[in-house]
């Protein structure tokens, strides 16, 4: 039985990886539409031949890393169960210690250096075709030394939410589940408000923007908007990649308006605007509020769902997967598996209303700058720095896309100017 499990998992990862293959690298259309050839829209005004083949063989490849790296997760939690790694990783934990927060503690950091372990390689492939495309300009050690601070970052992370989860699962057998989104709320709203000051800085160096002038354009564009806005920061991204960025992280007082160092190298300052202009559209349009609601709605969903595939499974399976009960350390990997199945088949929603809600943003930024020009050479030098494709393959843009597409986001401007 186990070696039948273990050859048809390995199998079907396989024919999965082929199929991807093919369809990104032979089936999929990237190019524009016929009709919007040398338009605004069209790669071929803004980049040259060389950042035309660069942005297609770049696309490809990190589209690829992207679908095969998810179901390898998978693979890996399947198969730590199914060969009794998960439960030997409990037994140890037990041995060492007969306190439960330490045996959690033991069991987890096992599981991470593992895990670390195992998806290095694909971690390691990215940062390098990363770094040979020139969007990274990290150094091996400093990236290493962010993987590092990542793998302590979520281990501290887990290391709460598999304690109080499993102290739960003990104490409610059979409606942990409710309790647990209960107590998500809180967390999720206080990793919010931590995020910009105490975990961001662990990665970057954030200060003031030392451009005053543009600073003053950003608040008076606040202003006009009326969010509450006493500063804007600056993030020495340029250590790291070539991309560019701005965003707004952070709740309440811990708010705070970001531009990576990138954006202002390579931006005007009327782009510069515009890009403002778009996050203040996020808070304008009260789109973390709607992110929260979201979060809480789906947790709920997702935790009950959780619940009963755990427990089903356990009960018809538990033996074959090394699994007594699904309040044991050991079940952690099938909790794993199921939330992050759960999390790529729900991404297609959540990614359609993440890229209506970016729209708006862009939306807010035309009605706020009335600036066409500057928002398409935006859109446009989003699209060179990333070295992104302009109307990516259906089955990019449900499972990957966030934001719109390029070819989207410039549409709408054109169309803007006519409305």
């Amino acid at each position: 039985m186990l070696r039948k499990w273990t050859f048809r998992a390995v199998i079907a990862y396989l024919l999965f990886g082929l199929a991807v293959y093919v369809y990104l690298f032979y089936l999929a259309d990237s190019t524009v539409p016929e009709h919007l050839k040398g338009t605004s829209v069209d790669p071929a005004t803004f980049l040259n031949s060389r950042e035309l083949m660069l942005s297609e063989e770049y696309s490809k490849i990190r589209n690829l890393l992207f679908f095969i790296s998810t179901p390898y997760e998978w693979l890996f939690y399947f198969l730590i169960l199914i060969f009794g790694i998960s439960k030997g990783f409990e037994k140890w934990a037990k041995t060492t210690s007969r306190y439960h927060l330490l045996q959690t503690g033991i069991y987890l950091f096992l599981l991470s250096i593992l895990s670390f372990v195992v998806t290095f390689p694909l971690s390691y492939i990215s940062y390098r075709f990363s770094k040979t495309y020139n969007i990274s300009t990290q150094t091996f050690t400093f990236w290493m030394k962010d993987e590092v601070i990542d793998f302590w970052v979520n281990f501290i992370e887990m290391y709460i939410i598999v304690a109080v989860l499993y102290w739960l699962m003990k104490r409610f057998k059979k409606r942990w589940w409710i309790p647990a989104w209960l107590l998500s709320i809180p967390f999720m709203i206080f990793m919010m408000f931590i995020q910009p000051v105490v975990i961001d800085p662990l990665y970057n160096d954030f200060y003031p923007l030392k451009n005053k002038e543009l600073e003053t354009k950003i608040l008076a564009l606040a202003n006009k908007a009326n969010i509450p806005a006493e500063h804007v920061y600056e993030v020495n991204m340029s250590e790291k990649t070539n991309s560019l960025n701005a965003y707004v992280t952070g709740i309440g007082s811990n708010a705070r308006i970001v531009l990576w160092d990138t954006t202002l190298e390579k931006l005007n300052q009327k782009e510069i605007l515009f890009i403002m202009a778009h996050e203040m559209g996020h808070y304008v349009e009260k789109h973390i509020y709607f992110g929260i609601a979201g979060y809480i709605i789906l947790t709920g969903i997702g935790l009950w769902i959780t619940a009963r595939m755990m427990n089903w499974i356990v009960e018809k399976k538990g033996e074959d997967l090394k699994i007594t009960g699904v309040s044991n350390l050991s079940s952690l990997p099938l909790f794993l598996l199921i939330t992050s199945m759960l999390l790529f088949a729900i991404s297609p929603i959540t990614n359609w209303i993440s890229r209506y809600e970016e729209m708006r943003a862009d939306r807010y930024g035309m009605e706020m700058t009335h600036d066409k020009k500057a928002a398409v050479q935006t859109f446009q030098d989003l699209t060179k720095s990333g070295l992104s494709q302009v109307d990516p393959p259906f089955l990019v843009k449900i499972f990957r896309y966030d934001h719109p597409t390029m070819l989207e986001r410039i549409m709408m401007v054109e169309k803007f100017k006519n409305e």
